[in-house]
């Protein structure tokens, strides 16, 4: 019935989508010199004038704002998947984690109870600074309670992020004291990396995470390959899993590090948009360390596109399993009042020819959105043979076979183990409880948790608590039915899950990776494919 419904009146809706897109088009396009929105055609008169109607004899007063903010998302999402438009409140959360740095306190939260708990203090942050300790609860910002149903992520970060140099007064519950301690901290520049660990995985193995590709992804990486040769690393493993990617110009410049001179890295072409091809400059001072990159169905966009150059210049061995497919280009278009698009303008393109994007359907398609779950269904994260590739055979500098038709198949694929995984495991962390468990355990435990400053000694205490049992306990009381024969049979996994988020807690994002990697199957597969040919060359 509702599906007839919303049939009945989706030609209305559209009309009004491609009424309030042309109207835009022709108000902004006078205020844009560069990137100038040309969507003006000789039916504007036309359908310009119906907002011009509506406002005028529509039957209730109707704000045209609202009607036009409204119709422009859906107007981009006839386009394709990655077209989208930006509110102007939305464009700092959207631009901030590209930008490797925002103006705020400095400190990782989470919310427990309607309350804010301070997860992680940045180490050098004005919170550090201020004196706010991890486990402090914030139950005060600048004299007022903030408690309650008000309380969430977004209005937490409107409250705490601010101009540098601003100041906000904190209040603060500490565990085991009565009284709130209350902090006036300055507000000042928060740098976010995207390199999340540096590390070596034995004795000759580097390994490198890296998270996004934002504005300082480069010099990042170029300081953790200082610090991996320092400690002697002759071979890398740079891990792209779960990497949607980021801006292209990092992925290029990390690409370069590795090529030797003349090697195309990526090309884009579109409709209006000529073939722009991107080369290597032969400076790179890593043109000969033997690498493997580490992707899945996570890793998108520059992610993909430094995958690809690596493979098809045979220059890396790609392990893992097929990445997500996102080969659209989009170009950044800001309107006066703050708001912008992400408008799609070419393809990326890998050097043997491939495109990187999967299928889609103009005007939106339920499957390109359910399409990690339909690899999981048809077997594709646990058979190779199962990889379903739309698109015809390409080929690598050194001739071997690579396929097009969405994303970049592993040279070594690593099939995802759910053998452990089941009814108990999959309700215990979907409901949060295993996150929650874990910081109260971090929480009632700091002053002895906090003695352990590296991830293996940590480790090793957690692994003899026996916390899986005491967490199946805690989650009965919160209406997780116990169920001994489940818990049993995940219960490694259960431990893992449990134990890394205490490291994480007590430590940082590179213990908390390093711990999870100790028994990481993708991990050892990647060690292990530095035998293969491919890097004997």
């Amino acid at each position: 019935m509702s599906q007839n419904k919303n049939n009945r009146f989706m030609p209305l809706w559209l009309a009004l989508c491609v009424a309030a897109g042309i109207v835009i088009g022709s108000f902004y396009t006078s205020h844009f010199s560069g990137n100038r929105l040309n969507i003006i055609n000789s039916g504007s008169s036309r359908l310009s004038n119906l907002l011009h109607i509506i406002d005028d004899q529509y039957v209730d007063s109707v704000n045209i704002n609202d009607l036009v903010e409204k119709a422009i998302p859906q107007i981009l999402a006839e386009l394709d998947p990655h077209s989208v438009y930006i509110s102007a409140k939305d464009v700092a959360k959207a631009t901030d984690e590209l930008k490797g740095s925002f103006s705020g306190v400095g400190i990782e939260f989470t919310i427990r109870q309607d309350t804010i708990h301070v997860q992680n203090v940045i180490k050098g942050g004005p919170a550090e600074k201020a004196g706010i300790l991890a486990g402090d609860k914030i139950v005060l910002i600048d004299g007022k309670p903030f408690v309650g149903k008000i309380v969430t992520d977004d209005e937490a970060k409107r409250r705490l992020k601010g101009p540098k140099d601003s100041k906000v007064r904190i209040g603060v519950r500490r565990y085991g004291e009565k009284a709130v301690k209350h902090f006036t901290v300055v507000r000042g520049d928060i740098p976010m990396k995207s390199i999340s660990a540096t590390y070596m995985l034995n004795d000759s193995v580097g390994y490198i995470r890296i998270k996004n590709f934002g504005e300082k992804t480069y010099v990042e990486m170029l300081a953790s390959l200082q610090q991996l040769t320092i400690r002697g690393a002759d071979k890398l493993v740079i891990d792209l899993r779960d990497n949607t990617g980021g801006l292209l110009d990092r992925a290029v410049q990390m690409a370069n590090e590795f090529l030797p001179k003349d090697r195309l890295i990526v090309y884009t072409e579109g409709r209006k948009s000529p073939r722009d091809e991107y080369h290597t400059n032969g400076k790179g001072s890593y043109q000969h360390i033997p690498l493997v990159v580490l992707i899945n169905e996570g890793s998108a966009s520059a992610s993909e596109i430094f995958a690809g150059a690596m493979q098809d210049n045979d220059r890396a061995t790609i392990v893992g399993r097929r990445s997500f497919g996102k080969g659209l280009v989009q170009q950044q278009i800001g309107f006066p009042d703050g708001s912008m698009i992400r408008l799609t303008i070419a393809r990326y393109y890998t050097p043997s020819g491939r495109c990187i994007q999967k299928p889609y359907t103009l005007g939106g398609d339920a499957d390109y959105e359910q399409d990690i779950l339909s690899r999981y269904q048809h077997g594709e994260l646990f058979s190779q043979d199962s990889i379903k590739h739309t698109g015809p055979a390409y080929h690598t500098v050194g001739g071997r076979t690579v396929y097009g038709g969405g994303g970049i198949t592993p040279d070594v694929f690593v099939p995802e183990d759910t053998s452990a995984v089941t009814s108990y495991y999959k309700q215990a962390a979907m409901s949060g409880l295993i996150l929650q468990y874990a910081y109260k355990y971090t929480d009632e435990n700091r002053p002895r948790l906090s003695k352990f400053t590296e991830m293996k000694p940590l480790s090793d205490y957690l692994s003899g608590r026996n916390l899986v049992d005491d967490f199946a306990n805690y989650a009965e009381r919160f209406g997780l039915r116990r169920r001994n024969n489940l818990i049993i049979r995940s219960h490694a996994l259960l431990e893992n899950y449990i134990n890394s988020r205490i490291v994480y807690n007590i430590l940082d994002e590179q213990a908390w990776n390093q711990y999870l990697n100790q028994r990481d199957p993708d991990i050892k597969a990647a060690v292990e494919a530095f035998g293969r040919p491919l890097l004997r060359r």
